[in-house]
């Protein structure tokens, strides 16, 4: 790996009480779950791998031993995915790409597009990846999503978070306290105190204005980005997910037939 490559993160963890799809299908872990005949993880370890930039590739997971690549280093996972993130932060390098292994349809135009809308944002500590709403929806019209509604637009995140330097700590020590209302935006919303939660709630606030205004209650900058990608705000978190994921690569190898796909992991 070269100085100016970027590491990445892989969260792989897993629920306490075990993930009902894993369960289903058989295997001891979500992060494995057979997406179109390729484990989850694998793809988006081989998406990272085919991205010009990025180097070094830590996967955050429970079983280490799951994860036979000699070439990907393993970090046990902490109870939550952002204690993960925080342990991870003690043994990686910033900058530090964050995704989730249930983003299947994650590609390296997406990564290369986030990464460099990221770096461009210059005076950012902790930079989100955000999809809004009519561009989900213009690739997948039905499917339901969490937005969070904001003057300029409805937007559901990307998982795809760009760590820029280890003042981003304060942005992802907030999230461990409130990431039990992750599918409850106004909840979270509510932690930054009552200012932002009536301008939230009032739909007063573009999502740039929120972002700043979160900023000075956290202590460190955070910026979003919006991507025009419907298919990075869509991850595997339940059945119809899964079957509306296949469908989409399904679609995707049809127009790219000389596509194929990485190893897979045992």
């Amino acid at each position: 790996m070269t100085t100016n490559e970027l590491t990445a993160l892989i969260l792989a963890g897993e629920r306490p009480e075990g993930d009902p799809m894993a369960k289903g299908a058989g295997i001891a872990l979500k992060a494995l779950l057979p997406v179109a005949g390729t484990p989850m993880l694998t793809r988006v370890i081989e998406a990272l791998r085919a991205t010009d930039g990025i180097g070094r590739i830590a996967v955050s997971i429970p079983a280490p031993g799951a994860v036979t690549d000699p070439e990907i280093e393993t970090l046990m996972t902490e109870p939550t995915p952002s204690q993960s993130v925080l342990a991870a932060i003690d043994r990686l390098p910033t900058p530090l790409l964050v995704t989730t292994a249930d983003h299947a349809l994650l590609t390296p135009e997406i990564i290369a597009r986030f990464v460099q809308e990221a770096v461009a944002a210059s005076d950012a500590d902790l930079v989100a990846g955000m999809v809004e709403r009519a561009v989900v929806e213009a690739v997948v019209p039905d499917t339901k999503r969490t937005y969070w509604h904001f003057k300029d637009g409805h937007y559901s995140g990307a998982n795809l978070f760009y760590l820029k330097n280890p003042r981003a700590r304060a942005a992802v020590d907030f999230w461990r306290r409130v990431e039990a209302d992750r599918k409850r935006p106004w909840r979270i919303v509510k932690a930054f105190g009552p200012g932002l939660l009536l301008g939230y709630l009032f739909g007063r606030l573009t999502l740039d204005q929120a972002m700043l205004q979160a900023s000075g209650r956290l202590g460190c900058r955070v910026r979003a980005v919006a991507l025009p990608f419907g298919e990075a705000a869509i991850d595997v978190d339940k059945p119809a997910d899964l079957v509306l994921v296949e469908k989409l690569l399904g679609n995707r190898s049809e127009a790219r037939p000389g596509w194929r796909q990485g190893p897979v992991m045992p």
